[in-house]
């Protein structure tokens, strides 16, 4: 596999070099990360991620490539995949195809080779914010410029993109070595599962449980679901966290006095949704003034400077030190 130059540009300024796998091209989302260290597959088909652009925090991804069966939902919902060091060798006898494979199928664009240290310290203090990765535009100052523009995550219905189009039956259960995936026949309660972006192994617990699961679009009307008399209904999670219930809101309150089980956006839609900046206010610590670091920390918290360019890897002395070249 050839790769090409990369960059990847944060809106404020933070810029690293690396080399891309997957598709070639731009990707443009919200930056974010993901500290599994396995299970790479669930996390690209997890509709909860659309809009968005995954960093993992482990060292090697791609080991084991892809197989048809680890997947959370009918296709990879990530805008981009951003990894320390991907593997171009993968080994497992369940492999179908390898990571690279996949997201060029998909046309998805991955970074590797960029210190994910320095990125995830970046993102826990300062939180999640609009990025690109880009093999076509190598220009970090140009990148940054376009960051900047991009939309905030905070407020947009993205229920509406991932959901389903129609109502559909479930009866999946868990996995065995031998036979794959299970079938339930037998049955103890009738649950009707809104899909707010919903993830296929939530339906199989499900259905392990002893559940007949009819999964329903996120705007189906209240008064619909309770006409197919459910002895529960269940609220998916999904992508984003709006500054308003808005999807949820028009349906869930309805039904909250037949509804034995929420998850995630349900256990919000009854109520007001806490603000973005309260909820990052609860697991962000305070800022730091540069001040009051050594040198290595202190780099790249001014948000107001020009684009700050960083080595691949770093130099191991810190995460993250300034490349003193700029990327031709």
């Amino acid at each position: 596999m050839r790769m090409k130059k990369a960059i990847l540009a944060l809106a404020d300024g933070l810029v690293f070099e690396g080399t891309s796998f997957g598709a070639a091209g731009e990707s443009a989302g919200e930056v974010v990360f993901n500290t599994s260290m396995t299970g790479y597959q669930e996390i690209l088909t997890d509709p909860s991620y659309k809009g968005q652009i995954v960093t993992m925090t482990y060292t090697q991804i791609g080991n084991y490539g892809v197989n048809d069966e680890d997947v959370e939902s009918a296709k990879p919902y990530v805008e981009g995949f951003i990894v320390k060091e991907y593997l171009d060798f993968p080994s497992n006898w369940r492999m179908k195809q390898s990571l690279h494979e996949y997201l060029k199928k998909h046309s998805i664009v991955g970074i590797q080779g960029i210190d994910t240290r320095a990125l995830t310290r970046h993102l826990r203090d300062f939180g999640a914010q609009p990025g690109i990765i880009s093999t076509t535009e190598l220009n970090g100052e140009n990148l940054v410029a376009k960051a900047k523009k991009l939309p905030k995550m905070s407020g947009l219905d993205l229920a509406k993109v991932v959901t389903c189009k129609e109502p559909y039956s479930w009866d999946e259960a868990d996995w065995d070595l031998k036979t794959g995936y299970s079938r339930k026949s037998k049955t103890k309660f009738k649950v009707v599962a809104y899909d707010y972006g919903i993830k296929r192994n939530i339906l199989r617990l499900l259905t392990q449980a002893g559940c007949d699961v009819t999964v329903v679009p996120a705007a189906m009307p209240a008064e619909e679901v309770l006409k197919m008399n459910p002895d529960g209904v269940f609220l998916s999670n999904g992508p984003a966290i709006p500054s308003r219930s808005l999807t949820p809101s028009r349906t869930s309150k309805r039904s909250s006095a037949r509804s034995r089980s929420s998850y995630l956006p349900g256990t919000a839609a009854f109520g007001p949704r806490p603000r973005r900046e309260d909820l990052q206010a609860q697991v962000r610590p305070p800022r730091r003034e540069p001040a009051d670091h050594g040198p290595d920390d202190a780099e790249g918290r001014d948000c107001s400077r020009e684009p700050r360019f960083r080595c691949g890897h770093g130099d191991g002395e810190g995460p993250g030190r300034d490349d003193p070249h700029k990327p031709e």
